[in-house]
């Protein structure tokens, strides 16, 4: 049965079209909602990309700096596969796929340079802020891995410290007027091959049926900070210059909603 899918969506993308009617390089739509979990989080954020539907929060905790970066703070991102979001995830330990989502996310994140580390120190040597980003999938129907990232930044932008009181004890129920320290807005877009095609923003269907995938993360210059490639097929040199192209364009259309959305 899968074969004869594929056949039948590889027909259709011949002819330039998806089954649910988009061109190859269209997303759904998206919608960015902040101040989803106010009480328990310190930042949150809703992202829904058609019927993919995240939820990520922030939680600020007060720490020993690593010795490596006495003078910085950190940031941690994970990312929890809920059945309640797709009947293949499983309760437990986490899976191979949720550890390659955190890693990828957590990648864009502290290559793109998007929080000011050194603004994350308390004291030099002695504590710092780390970042704790928790993301869960509420319904999974594809492209997770630009769902996450943009619920992750969404969720960075809504973020207040809370009260820092003696002894850098923290009282969470007093929350201040100050902000992350974010400095920037890495993007990322992630491209799925089916058979000889490129695919943006695919459905369950399509996610299932995509021979390799590649995500990009730019910067707002326009340089790639960070990539992942997943998949079993591999990518020519051609087919990378390609997918730079596309995802370069699409970055800027994700970007651009973003600010209107900030």
């Amino acid at each position: 049965m899968p074969n004869i899918i594929k056949e039948h969506l590889l027909s259709m993308l011949s002819k330039g079209i998806r089954e649910d009617g988009r061109k190859l390089d269209e997303y759904r739509t998206i919608e960015i909602e902040t101040g989803v979990s106010s009480k328990s989080a310190e930042g949150s954020a809703r992202v829904r990309i058609g019927g993919t539907e995240v939820i990520a929060g922030v939680k600020l905790e007060v720490s020993e700096p690593y010795p490596d970066t006495p003078d910085q703070g950190s940031i941690m991102v994970n990312v929890e596969l809920l059945p309640l979001s797709n009947p293949e995830f499983e309760s437990g330990p986490p899976s191979i796929d949720s550890i390659e989502l955190s890693r990828v996310v957590d990648r864009s994140l502290r290559e793109g340079g998007a929080v000011d580390l050194k603004k994350l120190c308390i004291k030099e040597g002695e504590a710092m802020w780390i970042v704790i980003i928790d993301i869960y999938p509420i319904n999974d129907d594809g492209n997770l891995f630009d769902a996450c990232a943009l619920a992750a930044l969404a969720a960075m932008k809504d973020a207040k410290f809370p009260k820092l009181e003696k002894d850098n004890k923290i009282n969470y129920k007093e929350r201040t007027t100050k902000s992350l320290p974010v400095k920037g807005v890495p993007v990322s877009c992630t491209v799925y091959k089916l058979g000889s095609y490129f695919l943006i923003d695919p459905n369950m269907t399509e996610f299932k049926l995509a021979d390799a995938r590649m995500t990009m993360v730019f910067l707002d210059d326009g340089m790639v900070c960070a990539m992942q490639k997943g998949g079993e097929m591999s990518f020519t040199k051609e087919e990378l210059l390609e997918i730079y192209d596309l995802s370069l364009r699409k970055t800027k259309e994700l970007r651009g909603k973003f600010k209107k959305w900030n």
